[in-house]
């Protein structure tokens, strides 16, 4: 269990000391969440686990998510796939609202949302967010760990970028479901369809608009993702500048993050911006 410098800190480590199976990893002070995913990585690595189960601390498995999801890992690898990771689908903890495994199309996102006839079936992913997400130890092995410098967001998607210019391969588990906080709040809005958004606070704006920059710098991620996610920031903008609460504020975070993306600056967010 790590924890990334919670007030609360010696409640939560008191209570993992009242399980034998828990180890409690605090770090007194937030140092992001790529290096929480990094810290329990290797411990679990180091302790010789077969793979890694990522959860946020906002997440709940529903019953026989893990099973459902190690079931997966194992008849893949002994179809000879070269797997990078099984992901959970989830519904939004506040509105209940599904969620889908992203396939990536020409300037655009495929959406599949399983449904009861998907029951059993594994989906072709091009990525997934981390939570929920079931690790082999060969693919954290030989794709290396997740990249601290982003401090936030997109540290998942960074990382299945990788993956997937590599050759390795992702998947989502129909049956594996879990309850997810995704933001904030949820909200839904009408862009072209109704979407669910998820509404953060103004700040996490910043590092989404830099550390897409940042990644549409380097080599690995396709064309396609970055073209698509560039129309995704758009429609953002718009959304959460003109619209959604706090829109000043959000205005300041995302020209920020854009500023600092082209200026390749990473880790947390200026002491001087608003948190």
């Amino acid at each position: 269990l790590v924890d990334n410098g919670s007030g609360n800190a010696a409640e939560i480590a008191a209570l993992a000391g009242e399980y034998d199976w828990v180890e409690f990893i605090g770090a007194g002070s937030n140092r992001g969440l790529g290096w929480a995913h990094n810290e329990g990585i290797r411990r679990g690595l180091a302790d010789g686990a077969d793979a890694i189960l990522l959860l946020d601390q906002d997440s709940l498995p529903r019953s026989g998510m893990v099973a459902a999801l190690a079931r997966a890992l194992v008849g893949q690898c002994q179809r000879g796939v070269q797997v990078a990771a099984v992901g959970a689908r989830y519904l939004g903890s506040d509105i209940g609202h599904p969620s889908y495994f992203v396939q990536f199309r020409p300037l655009r996102f495929r959406h599949h949302f399983c449904t009861e006839k998907d029951a059993g079936e594994i989906i072709p992913a091009d990525m997934l967010i981390s939570s929920g997400a079931l690790f082999p130890r060969e693919a954290l092995l030989e794709l290396g760990l997740m990249d601290e410098g982003l401090f936030i967001d997109h540290i998942d998607t960074e990382w299945f970028l990788r993956a997937k210019d590599r050759g390795w391969r992702v998947f989502g588990v129909c049956d594996a479901v879990m309850d997810h906080g995704l933001g904030e709040r949820t909200v839904m809005v009408w862009l072209g369809r109704w979407r669910y958004l998820p509404v953060h606070q103004p700040f996490r704006y910043y590092y989404i608009y830099r550390n897409s920059v940042l990644l549409y710098r380097r080599s690995y991620p396709s064309r396609r993702w970055k073209y698509t996610d560039m129309l995704r920031l758009a429609k953002m903008f718009v959304v959460f500048s003109l619209f959604a609460g706090n829109r000043r504020q959000n205005l300041r975070m995302m020209c920020r993050g854009l500023a600092d993306g082209f200026k390749g600056r990473s880790g947390p967010i200026d002491a001087d911006l608003p948190r």
